[in-house]
C-alpha cells in the first residue's frame, strides 16, 4: 500500500523504513515514501523482522526496585552507549522483589540481541541460562556468570566506617535493602568487618532492611529509635541514600539533631544528597559510567567482536558532608 502510494517498489520502501537509503534512494522517493508512510500509519513489523534476522534490535535491561534513583543514572548511561541502532526495553520488579527468571525468559520470545542483567543474586543467574550476549552489572562475586561492569563498594563501605570510628562513634545501627542481591551483602558485609576491625559496635538488634522507599525507612527508624537511643547508638549508616533520606526526615520529626546528636551516611551520593538538609556523607558510586561501560561491554558482544576487558570494576569513594560532622 505504501510503494503504491509513493509510487515506488516496495524495495524501496523497505529500504527508506529501515534506514538504509544512503546511495540507494533518491532524495524525492525518500520525501514520498516518509509521506506515505505517515499518511497510511504504517510501522515496520519488528516482530517479523526479528524472525527473518533471528534477532532483533531490542536490548533488555532486567534491574530490581527501579524506584531506587540510582537506577535512572544507570540507564541514562547504557541509553547513551547503545545509540540509536538498539532499542532499550526495561524489565522491572516491584519495589522490595528481585525479576523472577521464568519472566525474563518469556521475554526472550522477542530474540533481543543482547540482555544486561543489574544487581543479579547466583540463583537468579543460574536459573535463566542464557546463551545470547550478557553482561551483568554491579554484581560482585558473580564474574565467573557473565563479562561484568562492578562498582568497587566495598572499598567505600570500608573509608566510610574508618571515617565514623575516627569520628568517635562506637555502637552504630544499620539501614539495608530487602532485596536481597549481592550488592547490598557486599556492601553491608565490608562496613559491619571494618566497623568490628576499628572497635566500632553495630548489634543484630541495630540492623534492619526495608524497601528503597523514603517512607518506608523513615517508618522503620521511627520504630526502631527509641530502643537504638537508649543503647547508645550515634550514628545510622545506609544501603542506599534513598533510604538515608527516609531517616533525616524522620529524625527532624522525633526532634533528633543532626550529626552532633546521631550521624547519618548512605550510599549511591544522588544527586540531591549535596543539598539536603543536612548534606548527606554518601560513598559515591558512578552510577552513569556503570550503565556507559556496561552497554558498551554488551554492544561489543553483539557486534561480534572480543571483549579486551571482560570484567571491569569501577572505583568508589566516600563523599564526607554535614550528616557526619
Amino acid at each position: 500500500m505504501v510503494a503504491s502510494l509513493a509510487g515506488v517498489s516496495t524495495a524501496t520502501v523497505s529500504l527508506v523504513a529501515n534506514g538504509k537509503t544512503q546511495g540507494r534512494v533518491s532524495e524525492d522517493n525518500i520525501s514520498r515514501v516518509r509521506e506515505a508512510i505517515a499518511e497510511l500509519g504504517y510501522v515496520v513489523d519488528g516482530i517479523g523482522s526479528s524472525l527473518a534476522k533471528g534477532v532483533s534490535s531490542i536490548v533488555i535491561l532486567v534491574a530490581p526496585d527501579i524506584s531506587n534513583p540510582f537506577f535512572a543514572k544507570v540507564i541514562a548511561g547504557v541509553r547513551e552507549s547503545l545509540g540509536s541502532e538498539y532499542q532499550l526495553l526495561l524489565s522491572v520488579t516491584d519495589a522490595g522483589e528481585f525479576p523472577r527468571a521464568e519472566d525474563v525468559r518469556k521475554l526472550l520470545a522477542l530474540r533481543p540481541a543482547g540482555l544486561l542483567v543489574d544487581a543479579p543474586n547466583a540463583s537468579f543467574l543460574e536459573d535463566l541460562s542464557v546463551a545470547g550476549p550478557l553482561v551483568l552489572l554491579d554484581a560482585p562475586g558473580l564474574e565467573a556468570y557473565a563479562p561484568s561492569v562492578n562498582l568497587d563498594v566495598a572499598h567505600g563501605a570500608r573509608e566510610l566506617a574508618a571515617h565514623l570510628a575516627a569520628s568517635g562513634h562506637k555502637r552504630v545501627a544499620y539501614v539495608d535493602s530487602v532485596t536481597g542481591t549481592a550488592t547490598f551483602e557486599v556492601r553491608r558485609a565490608a562496613f559491619l568487618d571494618e566497623a568490628n576491625s576499628c572497635g566500632i559496635s553495630v548489634a543484630d538488634a541495630h540492623i534492619i532492611s526495608t524497601t528503597i522507599d523514603v517512607g518506608a525507612a523513615a517508618a522503620a527508624f521511627a520504630a526502631a529509635w527509641p530502643d537504638w537511643q537508649r543503647a547508645g547508638v550515634t550514628a545510622v549508616v545506609c544501603g542506599t541514600d534513598t533510604h538515608a533520606y527516609g531517616v533525616l526526615q524522620e529524625a527532624r520529626v522525633a526532634g533528633v539533631r543532626i550529626p552532633e546528636e546521631l550521624a547519618v551516611a548512605g550510599f549511591d551520593d544522588l544527586p540531591y544528597s549535596a543539598t539536603s538538609n543536612p548534606s548527606l556523607t554518601s560513598v559515591h558510586l558512578p552510577a552513569t559510567p556503570l550503565g556507559l561501560k556496561a552497554g558498551e561491554q554488551l554492544r561489543g558482544l553483539m557486534e561480534g567482536r572480543e571483549l579486551e576487558q571482560p570484567q571491569l570494576t569501577l572505583e568508589s569513594s566516600l563523599v564526607v558532608r554535614g550528616s557526619t560532622g
